[in-house]
């Protein structure tokens, strides 16, 4: 019944490319040629998914200095265009449909790129006054299509944002951990491995600091799932 429903939604609203306006393939809103010119992420670091220009090396120079909290990040594309035009499409001009057309890229590619399945997904909360201001979460909604796709439990509720930060990219490297201190508060007990996901991966600081509140509350381990990483 769900196939035939999809198979008649996309006869009667076909698929059309974000990026040039041509029919969509695959059952995406993204032609092939678009899709080919995404800006896949090649080697990086094995513990934060930081571009490296050598490809011999396995941790990049922080995260030999400092491991981060969580296992490992694992990034779908770069920071470049014109993924960067559709990540800020969707959190600054409510483009919703860039988040399914996201989200379902990444679902494709974690099913083949994710050797276990974790236990639970975590999108990254934003604080209530953001969230009042933008209308919605982005990095719950490129966590619908993932947690459809892997069968995989999303919880949206048990992680809160209690403490409003400035923008991470805006602060000087040892400024980034403390304006992140307290940020992140677990409402109750978590269990088993836990995925975060966000869009976007800048400096990681976000993700290690709520990597370490939800190992707090009782993660066995904690990776991060973002559609792309900066460089």
């Amino acid at each position: 019944m769900n196939d035939w429903s999809k198979s008649a939604q996309d006869l009667l609203v076909p698929a059309v490319c974000v990026l040039c306006g041509a029919a969509g393939a695959d059952g995406l809103d993204l032609c092939a040629g678009c899709r080919r010119d995404l800006p896949r992420l090649g080697g990086g670091c094995a513990r934060c998914a930081l571009p490296l220009t050598d490809a011999g090396e396995a941790l990049c120079g922080a995260c030999q200095r400092r491991p981060p909290a969580f296992e490992r990040c694992l990034s779908l594309f770069e920071y470049q265009a014109p993924v960067d035009h559709l990540l800020l499409g969707l959190k600054f001009h409510s483009r919703l449909e860039m988040a399914r057309l996201l989200g379902q890229l990444m679902a494709r590619w974690l099913a083949q790129a994710c050797e276990s399945r974790p236990d639970l997904l975590v999108p990254v909360p934003l604080h209530p006054r953001r969230l009042r201001q933008r209308g919605f979460n982005q990095a719950l909604e490129l966590a619908r299509p993932i947690a459809r796709r892997l069968g995989l439990s999303l919880d949206a509720q048990c992680c809160r944002r209690v403490r409003s930060t400035a923008p991470q990219v805006e602060l000087p490297r040892r400024q980034r951990l403390k304006n992140l201190g307290g940020a992140f508060e677990v409402s109750g007990p978590v269990s088993g491995r836990v995925v975060i996901v966000d869009d976007v991966m800048t400096t990681g600081s976000t993700a290690d600091e709520l990597a370490r509140c939800l190992l707090a509350a009782g993660a066995s381990a904690v990776e991060v799932w973002v559609c792309a990483r900066a460089g």
